[in-house]
């Protein structure tokens, strides 16, 4: 019986590491590709941009989902693997880096709130694993 719950564990981990790096490797490609590559995808216009959820400051709620997502993908990842990519520095500084980017990538602007968006997303996911992680700890204690 072991065996079967150690074997189950380790394919979840590996969906979830599969996912995680897709998901950091689909990063890269929507912030550093010059316009709108979902908005080309869906609506053939390079100019339109997706909403998730409509709001008033635009596709920011885009960033949040997005860097919480991915942030707690790197934690539950590196709960295993210590490298590099699952570091949170490392996040950390991607969230800030990638659109700062945008002052340089063509048909791409850099924007206060997304910046503000990337790094809310990252925060929020940090938070939510830790209280789960002691909220986990402390039951099984």
């Amino acid at each position: 019986m072991y065996y079967i719950h150690f074997r189950m564990n380790n394919t979840l981990f590996k969906l979830l590491s599969f996912l995680y790096y897709f998901s950091f490797i689909t990063l890269f490609i929507f912030y550093l590709f010059p316009g709108s590559l979902i908005g080309f995808l869906l609506y053939g216009d390079l100019r339109q941009e997706l909403y998730l959820i409509s709001n008033p400051i635009g596709t920011s709620i885009n960033h949040l989902i997005y860097f919480f997502w991915i942030t707690t993908l790197a934690l539950i990842i590196s709960t295993r693997v210590k490298n590099l990519f699952t570091n949170l520095y490392t996040i950390f500084l991607i969230s800030f880096f990638l659109e700062i980017s945008h002052l340089i990538v063509p048909n791409r602007a850099f924007e206060y709130y997304d910046l503000i968006g990337n790094m809310s997303g990252f925060i929020l996911g940090f938070l939510i694993f830790a209280i789960v992680k002691k909220y986990i700890k402390k039951r099984y204690e």
